[in-house]
């Protein structure tokens, strides 16, 4: 090779990490100063905390917007992707970048983040996601010919649950990075961040309604009342974490089972604190948080919309190494009963568990469905009839364990005979009925014990009129259940019932709910 040929390739080495020095820098070094100042890390130092050490490999690095004089202030186009491990599983990563115009998308960023997502569904890879940004950019989305190609990007549309898409709102989010939210699922959201259709400017603007960012899209907004986010962190780092966490309990993509965890936790150990959880009053509350503690591996689950219809749990745990999904009543939120959300929370999660061949355990405690004046304008018959819906079409493997009150529709929404569970079996301090006898009697009778002289006689002897046989023996009997068990052999039979289910598919479902909407 000549001394000039030796030149030219000199040159063009350090033109290239010249380029690529000054892509590191996103927006300027003023902007990431101010991004720190906010007590908020960078787009790639978040990825540099998620990934594993020196595993992340950065595509379209030189990108910058295609609008004319904005090349040398957009790197990347706002946006940094690329595919890493995480805990030594590869991964699709992107993540928005605030130093770049807001983190706003142009068109180069919407057709970045298209690219990668075929990528990961053409390679059966996760798609993480670390959000912030102000949604579409203007002036490049004005006008006919700007919205028509950058509106709702196409890997919203066809993702249909191939892979499992996990989501931090790590800033405020608007537009673009609220709709990839939404559409995933998991999202965990960053306190003192705000995740919306639009900004508080905007709105204001076009509705003349003040607002803070914390009212409009706030985490408790979202963890409490719209359910669109699953978790929520102090710090970055827990929302990171939380994504990490996630990730263990599910497959890469839908055509693989989840990943067994080694545990030297017996899976026939015997359970015997549940007796002492378990209240000698039917009718006093217990944190069922206790007896799922006792059931799983190692002690050891992850809690999937905690603030959100508190009165049923979903929480991703594992049983003898292997994901398990568990809906259980909560009898110490309006005694277990499901409203609204928890009829959302529910489909929502069977819809989740479905698709990434998780088995379901069910642990029933519930006195029917909360009923009001309220509950019907927020259309509860349907809320209820999608849950036994979602629940019908499931076929993942079923179990369901009563362990103490079942009533009415709740029975069947909580994977009863009908709803094809793989074994239902109940604690023998189970009671199964239509409805409890008092509010039975207070239905039929209620008229004659308000004129009563003698209401409590009365009452008594209706009371002892109606009491049907609610053990589980009369449905164990009659093989309406399967069994019922010693309350301190659960974890014993629920890995065993486990084992013998997955025997012909492992725990592969055939997928009827990966079309499903993220949101009801």
């Amino acid at each position: 090779m000549t001394d000039q040929i030796r030149d030219v390739v000199r040159d063009s080495l350090e033109d290239l990490l010249k380029r690529k020095k000054r892509a590191k820098l996103g927006g300027g070094i003023d902007k990431i100063n101010r991004q720190h100042e906010s007590g908020l890390y960078t787009a790639r130092e978040r990825i540099d905390v998620l990934v594993d050490k020196d595993s992340f490999m950065e595509l379209g690095m030189l990108n910058h917007s295609d609008m004319v004089g904005s090349e040398r202030k957009s790197a990347g186009d706002g946006l940094i992707v690329g595919l890493g491990k995480i805990d030594g599983r590869p991964a699709v990563v992107q993540a928005g970048d605030k130093t770049v115009f807001a983190g706003t998308e142009g068109a180069v960023h919407i057709r970045k983040a298209k690219k990668v997502h075929e990528y990961a569904l053409k390679r059966g890879l996760p798609m993480f996601n670390l959000h912030e940004g102000g949604g579409l950019r203007m002036p490049d989305g004005m006008g006919s010919d700007g919205i028509s190609d950058k509106l709702f990007p196409n890997e919203m549309l066809t993702h249909n649950r191939q892979v499992p898409s996990i989501t931090s709102i790590l800033g405020d989010s608007f537009g673009g990075p609220t709709w990839t939210a939404v559409s995933s699922d998991f999202v965990t959201q960053l306190k003192g961040t705000c995740m919306a259709v639009a900004g508080p400017r905007m709105l204001e603007m076009a509705t003349g309604q003040q607002v803070s960012t914390e009212e409009l899209g706030g985490w408790k907004v979202h963890a409490s009342q719209t359910g669109q986010i699953d978790a929520y962190g102090e710090s970055e780092e827990d929302c990171l974490k939380q994504m990490k966490e996630y990730f263990s309990y599910m497959p890469l993509n839908a055509t693989e089972e989840t990943p067994f965890k080694e545990t030297n936790d017996d899976p026939y150990r015997l359970v015997n604190h549940v007796l002492d959880i378990l209240p000698n009053k039917a009718n006093r509350a217990y944190d069922m948080k206790k007896i799922i503690n006792e059931l799983v591996d190692d002690r050891q689950y992850f809690e999937y919309k905690e603030l959100f219809g508190p009165a049923l749990l979903t929480v991703f745990a594992r049983l003898n190494g292997r994901t398990v999904g568990i809906l259980a009543s909560q009898p110490m939120k309006y005694a277990g009963a499901a409203g609204v959300q928890e009829c959302e929370k529910a489909t929502d999660f069977i819809c989740l568990c479905d698709s990434f061949n998780i088995p379901m355990v069910f642990l029933h405690d519930t006195p029917g469905f909360r009923i009001s004046n309220e509950a019907e304008k927020l259309k509860i018959p349907t809320k209820i009839m999608v849950w036994n819906q979602a629940l019908a079409q499931s076929t993942v493997p079923k179990i369901s364990v009563v362990i103490r009150k079942s009533v009415g529709a709740a029975y069947g929404n909580m994977c009863g005979p009908t709803m094809g569970a793989d074994l239902v079996v109940a604690w023998p301090t189970a009671e199964i009925n239509f409805t409890g006898p008092e509010v039975g009697i207070n239905v039929v009778y209620g008229r004659q014990l308000q004129g009563a002289e003698n209401v409590k006689e009365v009452r008594k002897e209706l009371l002892e009129k109606w009491a049907f046989d609610s053990s589980p023996y009369k449905a164990a009997a009659k093989h309406l259940i399967d069994d019922v068990i010693d309350p301190r052999e659960t974890r014993k039979f629920l890995c065993k019932a486990l084992e013998y289910a997955c025997v012909k598919n492992g725990s592969k479902s055939e997928r009827r709910l990966a079309n499903w909407p993220t949101g009801f």
